[in-house]
């Protein structure tokens, strides 16, 4: 008997035009027990490293190629051994039990097409119905007059809906938009107005409708700013919790801001410094938070490039008071960042771990309330050379416990990712 070979091979179909169906898809194991036998053909799920026009996606698996012999179990003379066709049929089933339930993360775009040629600064949030809702600015480019606050939304099992413009202030650009879930079905967005964030302006808008209508705008008090890139915390005692920042003419600061009656009115507290002059003439911004335990927190701030590390600090009084702010081993390429406290415990952070460029953009996980960190998945990746970004990233955690994503992608459009919690170590 002529051996024969089984291949295990990687495909991966595109959805669409502009998404990436990134999710775990079947390898076919072909396996010919004879020549004069019909080949069995089995799916069997692979790891692997996708590469599309866009860009490189790599993850925690990767393309692989096994090859098999099948045969009699009596070898011809001047071949190698043959491995028995039983034997390989014993493999391939092991190898799907394995795998089975295997899961990848999913990438699509937000949009197709829209009326704006730039988009930076996404947020994201749940409604109460399951619909998601993004938002972020979009305009001729950053700074722009003609930039305003855009948004689309996503209802559970469903596409995203064309982006609709939420808000523009005539002749003066929009800013950092963040989305949070209130009371009840009330969702918040915060945004920014004026000529550069030394001159901006803070306003919220709310809706009851998991993002259909809207509020006016309601412009906060002189020197309130609300959440200026990450979203705002509940506390375990009830309190909203938001990072916020100045950026002045020589320094950078970061702030935070407490309500204790639901958004309606807040105070202010910090500034977060580290302690060191010179450090502090540089300074941090856009706090992403954690509460590790009740009235226990934990930020991780943005610095300017000179620093090129994230920073953190710690609160054991929900906020109001702050230890000095230390450098994390974790890079920062002076990009923003986002982070979640899952139910169980675990922290993730989102982020670019690069000290120069916005690109990979990573998700780590701390088993030890945000001390230390591992890398764990590549959300997506530009190739070696390729100009452009995968920055700004905003998360959280759904209904069904998954993680959701949108980030910028290259400054032209908004990426989309769900994460399986599957896909989140369990343990060290």
């Amino acid at each position: 008997m002529s051996s024969a070979f089984a291949y295990l091979r990687s495909w991966s179909p595109v959805a669409k035009p502009g998404s990436i169906r990134a999710a775990m898809y079947p390898a076919w194991a072909l396996l010919e027990a004879s020549p004069d036998k019909t080949p069995l053909i089995i799916p069997v799920p692979v790891r692997a490293t996708w590469r599309y026009p866009h860009g490189r996606r790599s993850s925690v698996r990767h393309r692989g190629l096994v090859r098999l012999r099948a045969g009699s179990s009596a070898p011809r003379k001047g071949t190698n051994a043959i491995m028995p066709t039983r034997a390989i049929l014993s493999l391939i089933f092991t190898v799907l039990a394995t795998n089975a339930g295997a899961q990848e993360h999913r990438l699509d775009f937000i949009w197709e097409e829209a009326p704006f040629p730039r988009a930076h600064a996404s947020t994201i949030v749940e409604a109460a119905d399951g619909t998601l809702v993004a938002a972020w600015f979009g305009g001729s480019g950053e700074g722009e007059k003609d930039v305003g606050v855009w948004s689309s939304r996503k209802p559970r099992g469903g596409d995203w809906s064309p982006p609709v413009q939420l808000y523009k202030e005539p002749d003066q650009p929009a800013w950092n938009p963040v989305l949070f879930r209130g009371d009840g079905d009330v969702i918040w967005l915060y945004f920014k107005i004026g000529e550069s964030p030394r001159a901006w302006s803070g306003a919220y808008m709310q809706s009851a409708t998991a993002g259909e209508q809207w509020t006016e705008p309601v412009w906060l008090p002189a020197g309130m700013l609300g959440p200026v890139r990450a979203k705002p915390i509940r506390l375990a005692g009830g309190e909203i919790l938001a990072g916020t920042s100045l950026e002045s003419y020589r320094t950078w600061s970061s702030w935070m801001e407490i309500s204790a009656d639901g958004g309606k009115s807040w105070s202010k507290h910090g500034p977060l410094l580290f302690g060191d002059p010179e450090r502090d003439r540089i300074g941090s911004i856009q706090p992403t938070l954690l509460e590790i335990e009740p009235g226990v927190i934990r930020a991780f701030m943005r610095t300017p490039r000179r620093l090129g590390k994230i920073a953190t600090s710690i609160s054991h009084d929900g906020g109001r008071t702050w230890a000095p702010l230390e450098l994390t081993d974790l890079d920062n390429p002076s990009a923003g960042i986002d982070a979640v406290r899952l139910d169980d415990g675990r922290c993730i952070l989102l982020y670019n771990p690069s000290a120069t460029r916005r690109t990979p953009l990573s998700l780590a996980v701390s088993f030890d309330d945000g001390v230390t960190w591992e890398d764990f998945l590549v959300v997506e990746e530009l190739e070696e050379g390729q100009r452009g970004e995968l920055s700004y990233p905003a998360m959280i955690q759904d209904s069904n416990g998954d993680l959701q994503l949108t980030y910028t992608w290259n400054r032209r459009r908004i990426r989309h990712a769900t994460v399986p919690l599957e896909l989140v170590p369990n343990q060290p």
